[in-house]
């Protein structure tokens, strides 16, 4: 009874202002995985299918006695998106899969690409938009670093505990060290997406001109980087460097170029010829990933052999949701079950064969290379180009991580990523003179 009236008032604004829905699927990415700690017994992925369908019929009914133009959605990533959601759908009848209620659980690797990026297109159509959208990734990349130093200082609470209880203390806690995981899914998923927005950040700083602005954003960078040194995350440090690299090369600057990749030669010199700060915990365990005879990544390749061997006869994987140990919840005796993944991409080999890992790289690049274009050559406002650059950089930095561990499918990265892949093939649409925007979140 308490509830109901925040429900019914959410519900009004929803319909009457459609965007709404997709702010809330952003903070939704946040903050979902958090609260299964503390809420039990909820299907959490249904609440995020929820509000994305429910935005969908508020912008049908908010729009009822017109026509919707969906011109703005009539794009390449929105029929790419739709490739992929069709590729996946074929997958329940690939041969080898064996379950849809694991189907079901891993939908979201390509049901929400498909929803966020028409949704995108048609609501974030002005550069104020783009900025709501960059303050609200910023805002909660303050609040997720908040929580991670809160576990850093002063420990984890009650809830947390019984999870790490569970088993995941295996993982999160090493040689007595936690690794910080803040209200995210792990300490993976929240090194990478420390980096991953300070990345963003560092760079829509550079496009502020008001110093209010500037400091805010360059406030966020420095939190999303703490951040990713704190959570333990060795392949995390691939994300600053890949997003950095790709941003040197979009300015096509020589001089930036060069300065920018002395200091990635800096930087890759430190962690993996010397032994500076060895006596930080965090350092010396990010330095890990420079070492080619790890430990880690010998077992990660040797799982490889067995996967290349097993999917040799199998162009179209194993099935969505059947690979890796998520997927013993469904088949706890099947061969790809046994034998942990890890890589994003190694996933989706597993998961749709070789066809899929084809199709799912042809459409991550073609994402970045036609952005990147635009940015160099097509885009004339220099502020809309930083943003972009931004947001290109973040995407391939994403993709360099998603190779060591699978950052790109989790919440909150995929939602970022997803609605960042439409609003980068929207640059032409935000270069335009802008028309004055009354500040309703209307879709008009």
């Amino acid at each position: 009874m308490f509830i109901l009236p925040f429900l019914f008032s959410y519900l009004y604004l929803l319909f009457r202002f459609p965007i709404i829905g997709l702010y809330t699927s952003i903070i939704l990415g946040f903050v979902l995985m958090g609260l299964g700690r503390y809420l039990t017994g909820l299907s959490l992925g249904l609440i995020m299918d929820g509000i994305l369908i429910l935005t969908l019929l508020a912008l049908i009914f908010n729009r009822f006695n017109e026509r919707i133009d969906w011109s703005p959605a009539n794009k390449d990533i929105t029929y790419l998106a739709l490739i992929w959601f069709g590729y996946s759908l074929f997958e329940l009848v690939n041969p080898e899969s064996r379950s849809v209620a694991a189907w079901f659980s891993g939908r979201g690797i390509a049901f929400y690409m498909l929803i966020l990026v028409p949704l995108t297109l048609l609501f974030i159509d002005t550069n104020r938009k783009l900025d709501y959208f960059l303050y609200l990734w910023g805002i909660f990349t303050l609040l997720v670093t908040l929580k991670g130093f809160i576990q850093m200082k002063f420990g984890v609470d009650h809830w947390e505990q019984a999870w790490l209880d569970e088993g995941n203390y295996k993982t999160h806690i090493l040689f007595g060290k936690l690794r910080v995981f803040s209200f995210l899914s792990d300490a993976g998923q929240f090194g990478a997406n420390e980096a991953y927005s300070g990345v963003m950040a560092a760079i829509v700083s550079m496009a502020q001109k008001d110093w209010r602005k500037k400091l805010f954003f360059l406030v966020v960078a420095f939190a999303g980087f703490f951040g990713m040194i704190v959570s333990g995350t060795r392949g995390a440090i691939s994300i600053p460097l890949g997003g950095f690299m790709a941003f040197f090369v979009l300015r096509k600057n020589i001089r930036v170029m060069s300065i920018g990749f002395v200091l990635m030669i800096i930087v890759f010199i430190f962690f993996k010829y010397t032994s500076i700060g060895q006596g930080n915990d965090q350092i010396r365990r990010m330095r890990t990933a420079f070492d080619p005879n790890d430990a880690s990544l010998q077992v990660r390749l040797e799982n490889q052999k067995r996967l290349k061997v097993y999917l040799a006869s199998r162009p179209f994987g194993g099935g969505i949701g059947h690979g890796g140990v998520k997927a013993q919840k469904y088949l706890p005796n099947a061969f790809l079950s046994q034998v942990a993944t890890d890589s994003g991409y190694v996933l989706i080999w597993v998961e749709e064969g070789i066809i899929g890992l084809l199709l799912h790289l042809f459409i991550l690049f073609y994402v970045v290379g036609k952005s990147s274009y635009c940015i160099m050559f097509r885009i004339r406002d220099p502020i809309l180009r930083l943003k972009m650059s931004a947001l290109t950089a973040g995407m391939f930095g994403i993709m360099v991580a998603n190779y060591g561990n699978a950052v790109l499918y989790q919440m909150p990265t995929s939602m970022l990523i997803y609605t960042s892949m439409a609003i980068m093939m929207n640059s032409e649409k935000l270069d335009t003179p802008e028309k004055v925007d009354d500040l309703s979140l209307n879709i008009s």
